[in-house]
């Protein structure tokens, strides 16, 4: 419940812990205004929860202070004793929680070892910082428990208190056993069988915009940078990540290409680049004169996955596209566009840089060509 402050009638925000999909979000109470919950859509990845009744985002290391941060720019009380308290809300089961001890000085710069063993493996950095991440609480984990020795038994139970118990999401959990496992080849242990299946994720459909939306959402976006970043990103199938990293020497005018560097599994690609955008992507280098990157942020460092989704939230808002999308919507669109076009996976499986095409037939589930074709007995009726 939100209460104000009755000197400067001051709005307050209530963050509370949130057990939701499986996953700890966080809550996000407020006294309805129609101002306060405009700028609070407009944080990103903030959804609404029909079963909780409130707005909510997802809950990691430094979300709580992002969020703080952003409600302190409008200078409103900001109320986050709850997670102070490691509490959460009584009409929520809660997780069982542990409190580990932090890394002894030995474990710290064997950790920091480990993380330089692991960027010569050419991980990605995104890659090497979770796997540090979650060995990090295995080793905290074996202080808790007093255990001096890496075996199949400790994984097996850290497994269970810490990720099981704790309700952490399935991702996750194939997250931490191959970081330990990435830790026992460091170390070069030899440990018995893990009795540990990889659970299998939850084999979701993606969410897919129509050709109708896909234009009306450029209709709707009216600043140049922003309709050629989404114009991009759809039309040439990307990860946000690969659209941020490209630039003007990476785009073939002539031959119609886009070249596609170290992208995931680092490899490089050619993707297409759409006749109809080039006129308004000249205009943009024309206007813009980009330095290294095509999309460049404050000194000329590259423009920000949070900016980008930003932008890609307003101009749906912009559109009144009610539709659950995310900037991977692009390029899930993207694909599923060109298939019920009659483009061969094949194909669309190069365009889009997949190792295999199991991957790529994932867009056959969702596309509509051949579902059209079937009739419906209810029409005969």
């Amino acid at each position: 419940m939100l209460k104000t402050n009755k000197l400067a009638d001051i709005p307050t925000i209530t963050l509370l812990p949130l057990w939701h999909n499986q996953t700890k979000q966080i809550a996000i109470n407020f006294k309805y205004d129609e101002s306060v919950k405009e700028y609070i859509e407009n944080f990103p990845e903030t959804k609404w929860s029909d079963t909780h009744k409130t707005f909510y985002t997802s809950y990691h290391k430094t979300r709580l202070n992002e969020l703080f941060l952003y409600f302190r720019q409008k200078k409103w009380y900001v109320n986050y004793e709850a997670f102070k308290n490691n509490s959460l809300p009584a009409k929520i089961a809660p997780a069982k929680q542990i409190t580990l001890p932090l890394l002894k000085d030995e474990q710290a710069n064997e950790l920091n070892r480990f993380k330089k063993w692991l960027e010569q493996k050419r991980f990605s950095q995104n890659t090497v910082n979770t796997y540090a991440e979650v060995t990090a609480f295995f080793l905290r984990y074996m202080n808790l428990k007093n255990l001096t020795q890496i075996t199949a038994r400790t994984i097996e139970q850290f497994n269970y208190d810490f990720i099981f118990v704790a309700k952490k999401s399935i991702s996750y959990q194939n997250q931490c056993i191959s970081g330990i496992k990435h830790l026992i080849d460091f170390k070069g242990l030899a440990i018995d069988t893990l009795n540990i299946q990889r659970p299998n994720k939850d084999k979701k459909l993606p969410n897919i915009l129509s050709k109708q939306e896909v234009k009306a959402l450029f209709e709707a976006t009216k600043n140049l940078k922003h309709k050629v970043l989404l114009s991009l990103t759809y039309s040439a199938g990307l990860r946000i990540g690969e659209t941020l990293s490209i630039k003007p020497k990476d785009i073939d005018f002539e031959r119609g290409l886009i070249h596609i560097k170290s992208a995931k599994g680092k490899k490089d690609r050619y993707t297409l680049l759409s006749q109809g955008l080039i006129p308004l992507l000249q205009t943009y280098i024309d206007h813009y004169n980009p330095k290294v990157f095509l999309f460049e942020g404050r000194y000329d460092a590259p423009y920000t996955q949070v900016s980008a989704r930003q932008v890609l939230k307003k101009s749906l808002k912009k559109a009144n596209i009610k539709k659950y999308a995310t900037l991977h919507t692009l390029r899930h669109s993207f694909a599923t566009h060109l298939l019920e076009s009659g483009t061969d996976i094949r194909y669309i499986q190069e365009l889009l840089g997949h190792n295999s095409p199991k991957t790529t037939m994932i867009y056959t589930h969702v596309s509509t060509t051949n579902l059209k074709d079937i009739k419906n007995p209810f029409d005969n009726l």
